[in-house]
């Protein structure tokens, strides 16, 4: 018996020890119901996020996520953002303020010391640097601007350190933040070499070999940094960006049809023979997400894409997260039938997915929080309505946390508006969400269009007013609309988040590698 009940604790201690979720619990002092918390995965080539949650009246929210690794996260909150450093099978208490959260936070728990850790020298960082002018220094001779750069990494490096001990950190993530100033100081070396190309008149200007050794020095780990800091990525995409639009130049010159930005740079790197395959993967993986995979892509866009990412992406975890994220942004393909998925009624009656057969649909995402809908969408949907109703079908389908949610959203922003409200059961966790690729992102709202047949008619649009949405309801009921507009949305969301842009064939950027979103 005694052996026994020492297996079965020696097996709850190994399942615990294995356990990927982490739960959180948080108290956000005059946070708004209207935002949301969104974690996502700092280090991967992933920007959906891991778990989108919803902030109650009292401030407090709860949820979990399974954490890919133990490392850096990246929370959101009304445009906001900072990093948090997690280990699986944390359990989180968060506190903040809503004006400052998640700039500012409190963590206690097994999180607290690291978490501390990372805001002290965030705080001395922002300190030390508030008076550091680096284009002056920038303008001085190499030698001098050489030993400047030298003392910041010097002083920083001692933050890090002594920091590290007063919060008894965790090797891992001292090690990591000492690689995050190095990246961030790396984006500096090519915007000094562009500095000095100018200021001189000199555009064959190269940096000393010494300047070149210390450049070369900061990259102790490149299999590492690329793998971990996504700055780093963006260094190097900097660095080969002149190269990459010559390369572009001459072979797009005289095409009539242009090939894609990944479709050259998939190529491109197959001739940069230094570069390992894991970054390769990760460099194509950033130009693929960044340039290419937009939510306004088109289905040949989409079909050349996939086929890119199944041919020269090697890593099969970064293959899964590009699947992932074109699925989220393309959604179900056009003549593909609609997945059976449950959907309930605001008077509990159950509803499926194949009952949309019969005549088309326009289905409609959104959720209480969605922000254009009162004032920007409702308006153009009435006259959509009003013009398609005899031959068309209106489905608005909501993704509330919960089915008390959906009741009050739908009576307060969809009364009068002819059509059938149904609720998505488990809102952004449910089944539906699932099979259709919905996230945060798509509940501006979004649309698209089913045939009578129940198939897919359309991609998913954010715009109403789109004349290829138009075009494509016009297709669906054999009708002929009269224009109608409404004004262009700016997505709000982790795909579409502002970040230095990519090198592209058209226009090479040589925009300074981004720090990561703690020193932002």
């Amino acid at each position: 018996m005694i052996k026994k009940y020492l297996l079965i604790f020696i097996l709850s201690i190994f399942a615990t020890s294995c356990s990927k979720k982490v739960d959180f619990t948080a108290t956000i002092k005059g946070g708004s119901p209207l935002e949301r918390i969104e974690f996502i995965e700092a280090s991967g080539v992933a920007t959906l996020p891991l778990v989108n949650v919803g902030i109650g009246k009292d401030g407090k929210f709860t949820g979990g996520f399974d954490a890919p690794n133990d490392g850096m996260y990246v929370i959101t909150y009304a445009g906001k953002e900072n990093i948090i450093y997690l280990k699986q099978g944390q359990k989180l208490e968060i506190s903040g303020n809503g004006e400052t959260f998640p700039q500012e936070f409190k963590i206690v728990g097994d999180a607290k010391n690291n978490n501390d850790f990372l805001q002290a020298v965030q705080k001395f960082m922002q300190n030390y640097t508030k008076n550091l002018d680096l284009q002056s220094k920038m303008s001085k001779d190499e030698k001098t601007f050489l030993a400047a750069l030298k003392k910041i990494e010097a002083d920083l490096m001692k933050s890090i350190d002594e920091n590290g001990e007063k919060f008894s950190a965790d090797k891992k993530v001292i090690e990591w933040k000492k690689n995050d100033i190095r990246t961030g100081m790396l984006s500096i070396f090519p915007q000094y070499e562009g500095f000095k190309k100018q200021s001189s008149g000199n555009p064959a200007f190269k940096i000393s070999k010494e300047f070149a050794d210390y450049e070369e020095s900061l990259q102790k780990d490149k299999e590492l940094l690329v793998k971990e800091h996504p700055a780093y990525r963006t260094y190097l995409l900097t660095k080969m960006s002149e190269d990459f639009s010559k390369f572009a130049e001459g072979k797009t010159k005289g095409l009539t049809i242009q090939p894609t930005t990944s479709e050259l740079f998939a190529e491109y790197l197959k001739k940069r023979t230094e570069l390992s395959d894991t970054a390769k993967d990760y460099l194509l993986a950033y130009i693929i997400s960044q340039a290419d995979l937009q939510p306004t892509a088109t289905q040949e866009v989409q079909d050349k894409i996939g086929k890119i990412i199944d041919a020269d992406i090697k890593d099969a975890s970064i293959k899964k997260d590009l699947k992932t994220i074109q699925f989220a942004i393309g959604g179900l393909k056009v003549g593909e039938a609609l997945p059976e998925a449950s959907l309930m009624t605001a008077d509990g009656k159950p509803f499926k997915t194949a009952d949309f057969n019969g005549k088309p649909t326009l289905l409609m995402f959104y959720a209480s929080w969605t922000p254009y809908i009162k004032d920007q969408t409702v308006p153009i949907l009435n006259q959509v309505i009003g013009f398609y109703k005899k031959d068309m079908n209106f489905a608005f389908i909501n993704f509330d946390d919960n089915k008390e949610q959906f009741t009050k959203t739908s009576s307060a922003l969809m009364k009068g508006i002819p059509g059938t409200n149904y609720y998505a059961e488990g809102g952004l966790t449910g089944d539906f969400a699932k099979k259709f690729g919905i996230y945060g992102f798509k509940l501006q709202p979004s649309f698209v269009i089913v045939d009578k047949n129940g198939k897919v008619a359309s991609r998913l649009f954010f715009n109403l007013g789109d004349p290829e949405m138009v075009t494509a309801l016009d297709k669906a009921t054999g009708l002929t609309a009269p224009a109608v507009q409404q004004p262009e949305i700016q997505l709000q969301n982790d795909i579409n988040a502002p970040k230095a842009e990519a090198p592209t064939a058209e226009a090479p950027q040589n925009a300074p590698a981004p720090a990561a979103p703690a020193t932002k």
